[in-house]
């Protein structure tokens, strides 16, 4: 006689939620650029184990930074404070001022309280008084480029601030989101990202982008906490669609993962990347992965572009311009999906004119008839992007 199995208990709700983020552990830090690269590309791999939460591939990650300490220094000293001063957070907790600045405070982009500040305490500062004026807005921009909060309180140390004002007149660190880079069938227990490292010097200081400094320089040895966010760029349910990906430098990294995912799967839908940098010597970020996965079968085409390796630039809109006819074979054709990922500011509308091209030409349609053409694909869900 059969005996029933008791009824097997509900998996628990993890407890880690936007604000109460996954302590995550570096584990790779590695560089994705050669000799000579003009750009700081990185790889990373963040270990998840024991999360008890899931993600998707074409999703994002949040990641919740700390400031760098040197800065934090730097601060206390322009303020003559030691960092032990009690104060009330921007989250509302109470805490020290040092801890402030280094966990919850953002300390370098001015906020306009800050500037505020600086022009009712400062014994010399008519010029930014004008520039306050909400007319002059595209010119305090200009005047601000490059300018952190450091800058203001060296250039005016006549300024006397108590430690719970300065604090006021901060905005909250804010966590920063990055394409996830990785299937988690193809790593379980593990999120990689690819992240440009912004470091710049301006007003004679060397700067660097909070969050992917942090990464890069401070993360070892402590926790990164993240928590997954859902996207709507993810692939077609049906493994067998063919897929066309647009992704020049960073943007690559939802199709690292794009193809990662079809290769656990098995799925039998074409590929085809377009990818592109700078110089293919140093800037060819995953090349050993991505010529395995071609000589394998998986990437049905590969499409590169450098814009430093000739005399005349070449981008991955270019490369789709000269595949025409293909790439309007596997669209109208065979239904392909089409996707882009990175800079929105002129990449993203490149790509946008290209392929409104090649469906004018190729399809021989006049502009309002590609315009609505591309713009259905919009509709149907299968032109995407996710660009920055």
């Amino acid at each position: 006689m059969a005996i029933d199995a008791p009824p097997s208990s509900p998996k628990p709700a993890s407890p880690y939620t936007r604000t109460n983020p996954f302590p995550g552990k570096l584990t790779i830090n590695r560089s994705l650029c050669g000799e000579g690269s003009e750009k700081d590309t990185r790889h990373f791999e963040i270990d998840l184990t024991g999360w008890g939460l899931n993600y998707e591939v074409g999703d994002s990650m949040t990641v919740w930074p700390t400031n760098d300490p040197a800065l934090v220094d730097q601060i206390l000293k322009a303020i003559c404070a030691t960092g032990e001063e009690k104060v009330k957070s921007p989250k509302g907790t109470e805490t020290t001022l040092r801890e402030a600045l280094f966990r919850d405070c953002r300390i370098t982009q001015t906020t306009p309280k800050f500037l505020k500040m600086i022009t009712e305490r400062a014994n010399a500062a008519p010029l930014l008084t004008e520039l306050l004026d909400p007319e002059r807005k595209e010119d305090l921009d200009r005047y601000l480029w490059g300018m952190e909060v450091i800058d203001f309180l060296t250039e005016h140390p006549s300024i006397k601030i108590s430690p719970q004002e300065f604090v006021d007149v901060l905005a909250k660190l804010q966590p920063r989101l990055y394409s996830i880079a990785s299937s988690l069938k193809a790593h379980p227990n593990q999120v990689h990202f690819t992240i440009d490292v912004v470091r710049y010097t301006s007003h004679g200081r060397q700067r660097g982008g909070v969050c992917s400094t942090f990464l890069a320089d401070r993360a070892e040895n402590g926790p990164v906490p993240v928590f997954p966010n859902a996207s709507k760029f993810r692939l077609p349910e049906d493994g067998n669609t063919p897929i066309v990906m647009i992704g020049p430098g960073t943007g690559i990294a939802p199709f690292r993962a794009y193809l990662q995912e079809r290769q656990a799967t098995g799925a039998k839908g074409k590929n085809w990347l377009f990818f592109g940098s700078q110089k293919s010597a140093c800037n060819y970020f995953y090349r050993d992965e991505f010529e395995a996965m071609e000589k394998d079968g998986l990437m049905t085409h590969l499409s590169l572009a450098w814009s430093r390796d000739q005399s005349q630039k070449v981008y991955v809109q270019d490369r789709m311009l000269e595949n025409a006819a293909e790439l309007w074979k596997w669209i109208e054709g065979e239904g392909a999906h089409f996707f882009v990922c990175g800079d929105a500011r002129r990449m993203a509308k490149d790509v946008d004119a290209a392929l409104r091209k090649i469906v004018q030409d190729q399809g021989g349609k006049d502009i309002d008839a590609a315009n609505e053409y591309v713009e259905k694909l919009k509709s149907d869900k299968r032109y995407k992007r996710d660009v920055y």
